[in-house]
């Protein structure tokens, strides 16, 4: 698959879609599609999920794959291919903001965030969210400070940290429901949400039956799932396979490379969706840093588990192997996007690869 000019990506996508197809392209992967903080960002700096590349907003009307007209006819085209066409979803943070706010916040220690560092203080944050451009059209929810439980930025002391928002029935999702590094790791970056705030909950739900509405996607990629409250993850995915159904594939990015910490998290969805083996990609990492040294054998043995590292909980398919195409060569996940084919052993993330 070759590069995509700049603002191309979904066109590339319908034109190469019967070239996947004879290549035996199962499901393809695209970027997310969302308007983001610029039109440079490759989509994980999120701003307006109700955008797809429609709205002036942040000084573009295009993401950086291109057009909502674009993104749709290559979900189109791919699906008349027999292609599942998977959108890739980000929910754990919103960026870019559009209005600051005053609000009460407590500084924490990055490297424990349940160590907090002080009293309660006011700072003035970018955690309002109006979408000017977008004029409510399609929802007409805006955001506000306590909609997310932390943000990074105090503009009235012009200080970065990692600031717990104070209020009614705030605080960081439940320790058991997040990833344990760093103390708790609800947070991650931006404005991060509030998965116990009804109204969030609401949005999300009502975002995402717009999504399947407008676009006919076969099936998620969830970012950051490791931030994210597993209590709501879990319900969510429920709720989608249920009035989607139980063939609407979902997998996530828990980016952690331990055994029994993915296990765990896999129990607490009640094994909904499936992982990325991180493991393995710490394997190839390592292979790749030892370079002969390294002894290749041990790559899928029971210390390192290839695929028995994750259950096939969704609903014990084939489990599907991801890779980046660039006819047999990988390249960046900014300028193409992944495809995988049924019946392979593994799993492999877009963070997995070095760019050739």
């Amino acid at each position: 698959m070759v590069s995509a000019p700049r603002g191309q990506h979904w066109t590339h996508l319908t034109e190469d879609a019967q070239h996947l197809a004879n290549l035996g392209i199962s499901h393809v992967w695209m970027p997310p599609a969302f308007k983001a903080t610029n039109e440079k960002d490759v989509g994980y700096g999120v701003y307006d999920l109700f955008d797809l590349g429609e709205f002036n907003q942040k000084g573009t009307v295009r993401t950086k794959y291109g057009f909502k007209e674009d993104y749709l006819q290559a979900i189109q085209t791919l699906k008349a291919q027999g292609i599942q066409p998977m959108a890739d979803v980000v929910l754990n943070h919103k960026a870019a903001a559009d209005h600051m706010e005053a609000f009460q916040v407590i500084e924490v220690d990055p490297e424990d965030r349940t160590v907090e560092l002080g009293e309660p203080f006011t700072i003035n944050g970018w955690t309002s969210f109006t979408f000017d451009g977008r004029q409510d059209t399609y929802n007409d929810f805006h955001w506000h400070w306590y909609h997310f439980t932390g943000t990074d930025y105090d503009a009235k002391r012009r200080k970065s940290g990692i600031y717990l928002i104070q209020g009614d029935n705030k605080g960081w999702a439940n320790e058991e429901l997040v990833d344990n590094e760093n103390g708790n790791y609800d947070y991650l970056m931006y404005a991060d949400l509030d998965f116990k705030h009804p109204e969030v909950i609401q949005n999300i739900y009502d975002w995402a039956d717009w999504f399947m509405e407008t676009t006919g996607v076969a099936g998620f990629r969830l970012d950051a799932v490791k931030h994210i409250d597993s209590f709501f993850m879990g319900n969510f995915i429920r709720d989608m396979k249920e009035k989607y159904g139980q063939d609407f594939y979902v997998f996530g990015e828990f980016w952690n490379p331990d055994k029994e910490a993915n296990l765990d998290y896999l129990e607490k969805t009640e094994e909904r969706f499936d992982l990325v083996d991180v493991r393995l990609h710490q394997n190839l990492f390592e292979a790749s840093q030892a370079g002969a040294n390294y002894d290749l054998t041990t790559i899928p043995n029971e210390d390192k588990p290839l695929n028995r590292l994750l259950k096939n909980g969704s609903n014990q398919q084939p489990m599907p192997s991801f890779s980046y195409a660039k006819m047999a060569f990988h390249v960046s996940f900014t300028e193409t996007t992944m495809v995988f084919q049924e019946n392979m052993p593994n799993k492999i993330s877009k963070k997995s690869l070095t760019v050739s």
